[in-house]
Parts: structure tokens; C-alpha cells; sequence
């Protein structure tokens, strides 16, 4: 293997971005024209290019709005794109999600809905049910990105806060022809779980919801906790007549991703095996699980031999003890860092596919063999850095940030382990 190991990783990682870029996967799945209006609506981080895609094939006059993230958004003609903020919702996010509730409605079963739906809609489609406020929403997102909440027990409870999400987007389009595309950052692909499921049929309830608050012991603000006590109109289940003209198309998800990464390993003359494409957990114990993978290909050849390079995806949650800096990809590799020890032959690369990895600038950071000794010659340690939750300081530190900016798609996370062979592989 002649390319660099650094080069090799942000190759493999510019393979799974290329995968799962809307450009390449929306145009597939485009529905026909229909007699009537089209209408598209949509949010997430990869909302504006999807929109865009969509523009550029679409056979026929269309009209609509989406909303994305600040920073993520492209210029389009005839579909408005307005940014907001995630993944705690703002004021910008709350007003376009009032526009996109009112655009659909009123229209006939002549028309047709065109939602494009991608990770991140959640937070930036907010629209509190009767009797909240923005302000009650966006203190539960607080508290649910702080108690290490996986993200479909945050999605169960927005939808039950909201009055937009949990399949009420889609119920008030009816009777029009809805087709949701949907690119997925959720571990299992659930339709109802991406950005909290706005227009396909919700399988939770208000008593789920709750139990969730009470699990991580979430006690305010009040009237949020009354509002799921009272637990009135129940989002749509599914078999609701309202969603009957409903169709749901997942255009791309991680497994593609990784499937793209697995191929650019093998023309790189590694071997590529695939963890899961749905990992989830304590960024810091997902990271010990593949430490010990990578200790037993390297000293084994288990499951494979060396050269080889595991991958994986999903979405890996961090509980904040400390006062660090850091998302959930630079406390995966920090830690896996502290777990390896300096282990020769064995590079790594963790990102959040969005380009964004929690609120940092980095879509997520690089490891080599010597980054525990090089921090340590700066005169620091990781495994305090790790105790701090400060991943990004980390590796901000050592220039081994991996900053690519908005990517305008989001398959959530990407890990790859490149694992040398060597003296210490045998």
C-alpha cells in the first residue's frame, strides 16, 4: 500500500460523502408530474441540495419552501430556502414551519406533495403543539442533547411536543398525493424516526414520551411534562385514512455509504470489513468495542488479515461530564486513542457525514499511532482530555481536525479503522 494512511482515511471518507450525495441520489426517484399543483416542502441538512436536484429534473412548474441549517443552504429559483438554527430549534426554524404546515393545506387530490426529508428536520421543523412555546421546545432539546438520549428516544418526544411532526405534516396534506424522499441518518432506517417522522405514520405514544423524560430524570419545563401527561391528540398510527395517499421512498442511507468506502478500500488493495451501518451506544464504549477489534485483526488476523479496514456507521451519543469541546466523533476517537495506546500500524478517522460533528467547525478528526505521544510532548494527556470531554481541543491540538464544511448531506456517522500490517501484527 504505497498511499499515506491519512490520505487513504479522507479518501474513504470523501467515498461514502460522494455516495450519498443528493445530486446523485434524488433525481432516481422523482415522481411523476401530476395533473395538478406541485408543492415542495422539506428540511433537514441536506434539504437545499436535494431541492436543488430536484429543480434541475423536474419536468413541470413547482413552487415550495424548505428549511435547512444555517450554513447549509444553496441558492434555488423556484423553492425558497431559509435557514434556521440546530440542533437547538430557533425562531427562523419555528416560522417556516408554520409556512410549511399552511402551504399544504387546502390542496386537492390533484396536487402533489413533495417532501424532502433528511436528518436534522427534527430540530429545524419546529412547530409547538397548542399551548407551548419555542421556548418550552427548544429547553427539552437541551436537556435531551445533554442526557445521552439516543435519537430515537429524542425524536419520540418532539413528536409528541409538536405539532408538525409524528406524521401531522402528512395528515394535513390530505387529500393530496404525498411522496416523502427521505435520505436517512438513523440506525435502522425507521422512515418515523428521521427528523422525527413529519409526514409517515407515528408508532409511539404520548405514555412513550413520557417515560423517556422520566428515564433521564428531564423534569422540566413544566408544561411540557403536563402537556405529554395529558397526552391529547395523539399523533397519527398507522392505517390513519389521512396518510392513504402517502408514499415514502428512503433514496439513500449508510449502508450505501459504507458500501462506497468498502469499494475505494479494495482498489486501494485493502480489505474492508463493515461493523454496522447502525452502531449506537456511549461514544466512549463504542470506541473500546472497536479497539478490540482492531487489536485482533492486528495480532490474529481476525476476522481478517492485515491490510484491512473496518468501517462503520450509526450515531453514538456522549453524556458531558466535563467542560471540553468536542461531538460524538472526536470523543469516539479520543477514546479509541486512550484504548490503543500508541498501538503501531493502526490509523483511524471519525465524522459526521453532515460536516458538522455536534456544534464544531470539524466534520470530525484523524488518529495515528503516535497522537498520545505527541499530545504528550505539547504537555498534555488524552485520557484527561477524554475525562473532559474535550475531543476536539484534542485534536485541534495536533492538527488533525477533519474540516470539509457543510456537505449538505447527512448519512450521520462514518468510522474507519485502517489496520497496518507489522511487527506488532505478526
Amino acid at each position: 500500500m504505497s498511499i499515506a494512511p491519512r490520505t487513504l482515511l479522507c479518501n474513504l471518507f470523501d467515498a461514502a460523502l460522494a455516495a450519498a450525495d443528493p445530486a446523485r441520489c434524488v433525481p432516481p426517484h422523482l415522481p411523476p408530474r401530476p395533473k395538478g399543483r406541485t408543492v415542495v416542502i422539506g428540511a433537514g441538512k441536506a434539504a437545499a441540495s436535494m431541492a436543488r436536484a430536484v429543480e434541475e429534473n423536474w419536468d413541470g412548474p413547482l413552487s415550495g419552501l424548505i428549511v435547512t441549517r444555517y450554513g447549509h443552504g444553496l441558492p434555488c429559483t423556484r423553492i425558497e430556502v431559509v435557514e434556521a438554527a440546530h440542533p437547538v430549534p430557533d425562531i427562523a426554524g419555528h416560522q417556516a414551519a408554520a409556512r410549511i404546515l399552511a402551504m399544504v393545506q387546502g390542496l386537492s387530490a390533484d396536487d402533489l406533495v413533495l417532501a424532502l426529508i433528511s436528518g436534522g428536520g427534527s430540530a429545524l421543523l419546529s412547530q409547538p403543539a397548542p399551548g407551548l412555546t419555542l421556548e418550552d421546545k427548544q429547553r427539552i432539546n437541551a436537556a435531551l442533547l445533554r442526557s445521552g438520549a439516543n435519537i430515537a428516544e429524542m425524536n419520540c418526544v418532539r413528536k409528541h411536543l409538536s405539532a408538525i411532526k409524528g406524521g401531522r405534516l402528512a395528515a394535513a396534506a390530505a387529500p393530496a398525493r404525498l411522496v416523502s424522499l427521505l435520505i436517512s441518518d438513523v440506525p435502522g432506517d425507521d422512515p418515523a424516526v428521521i427528523a422525527s417522522g413529519p409526514t409517515v405514520a407515528d408508532p409511539t405514544t404520548f405514555a412513550d414520551a413520557l417515560a423517556i423524560l422520566e428515564k433521564y430524570r428531564i423534569t422540566e419545563p413544566e408544561a411540557a411534562v403536563a402537556h405529554l401527561r395529558a397526552a391529547r391528540d395523539e399523533t397519527p398510527k398507522p392505517g390513519d385514512p389521512r396518510l392513504a395517499a402517502s408514499e415514502t421512498v428512503i433514496v439513500t442511507r449508510p449502508q450505501a455509504s459504507l458500501e462506497a468506502a468498502a469499494a475505494a478500500a479494495r482498489q486501494a488493495g485493502l480489505t474492508p470489513v463493515i461493523l454496522g451501518d447502525g452502531i449506537e451506544g456511549e461514544a466512549r464504549d463504542v470506541a473500546l468495542v472497536h479497539a478490540g477489534i482492531a487489536r485482533q485483526v492486528a495480532r490474529h488476523g481476525q476476522p481478517v488479515p492485515a491490510p484491512a479496514v473496518l468501517l462503520s456507521g450509526g450515531e453514538t451519543t456522549v453524556t458531558v461530564r466535563g467542560e471540553g469541546r468536542g461531538g460524538r466523533n472526536a470523543e469516539f476517537l479520543l477514546a479509541l486513542a486512550v484504548a490503543l495506546d500508541g498501538h503501531p500500524g493502526i490509523h483511524a478517522i471519525a465524522g459526521d457525514t453532515d460536516g458538522i460533528d455536534g456544534t464544531e467547525d470539524n466534520a470530525g478528526c484523524l488518529l495515528a499511532p503516535d497522537s498520545l505521544a505527541r499530545a504528550q510532548a505539547l504537555g498534555f494527556s488524552g485520557k484527561a482530555r477524554l475525562a473532559d470531554n474535550d475531543g476536539y481541543g484534542f485534536f485541534a491540538a495536533l492538527d488533525d481536525l477533519v474540516i470539509t464544511g457543510p456537505t449538505r448531506t447527512n448519512v450521520n456517522d462514518f468510522r474507519a479503522i485502517l489496520v497496518q500490517p507489522g511487527p506488532a501484527g505478526g
